[in-house]
């Protein structure tokens, strides 16, 4: 067998990091400063990437900084993926996912100042955690946990909330972020129905090894 991969595949493999590297340099922009009025030329020194490879790849700064918050909103969702799987019970999923923002605010500060400058606009998203965040309300109102209400209208309450938190996380890192994630989270709680007591309840259930 060969021991090396062919030249086919070694393409398609640099091509691919080669745009991972333009992602990662415009998801690290919008952490920053928000600000994309950088350059193209600023953008592929930062990536260590030649000039032309960007048209290679994207075909405006537009596209290139969507797929930097595609991107990040997609490690977000498979953050609770990977950490909130054995949670069943759709009231502990919202509550639990607070939760883990607040931590990966400290964790991962680069993903989360993207979502809180730019999550806003993604709240109904098809990608990332809107995508998720959508099917577990669904769930949850199917099966009376939630009050039967619009799952639109859930989500972007949910979010709206949620992106507070983050902001909250920032612009106060003197609170106890665990605290106030279990607050907010219980608040989310009772705005879809679950009752006062058992939210409470909810929003401070053990959590697994999160990060």
């Amino acid at each position: 067998m060969p021991t090396s991969a062919p030249p086919s595949n070694r393409f398609e493999r640099r091509r691919a990091e080669t745009r991972q590297a333009l992602v990662r340099a415009a998801r690290q922009i919008l952490a920053e400063t928000g600000d994309t009025s950088a350059s193209i030329q600023a953008i592929a020194e930062r990536a260590d990437v030649g000039f032309g490879s960007f048209y290679n790849h994207f075909e405006s700064k537009t596209e290139l900084f969507e797929a930097a918050v595609a991107d990040a909103l997609e490690e977000y969702g498979q953050a609770f993926d990977t950490h909130l799987a054995g949670i069943d019970d759709p009231a502990e999923l919202v509550a639990a996912g607070f939760r883990l923002s607040a931590r990966l605010t400290t964790s991962h500060p680069e993903l989360m100042q993207v979502l809180r400058r730019r999550g806003l606009g993604h709240i109904h998203s098809d990608n990332g955690l809107a995508r998720r965040a959508s099917r577990d309300l669904r769930a949850g109102i199917a099966s009376g946990r939630f009050t039967a209400l619009d799952p639109t209208f859930a989500l972007t309450g949910l979010g709206g909330v949620l992106l507070s938190l983050v902001e909250l996380r920032f612009s106060r890192p003197d609170l106890d972020g665990d605290e106030a994630a279990a607050n907010l989270a219980e608040m989310a709680l009772r705005m879809l129905g679950v009752p006062p007591e058992d939210a409470h309840e909810v929003a401070r259930r053990p959590l697994p090894d999160l990060v």
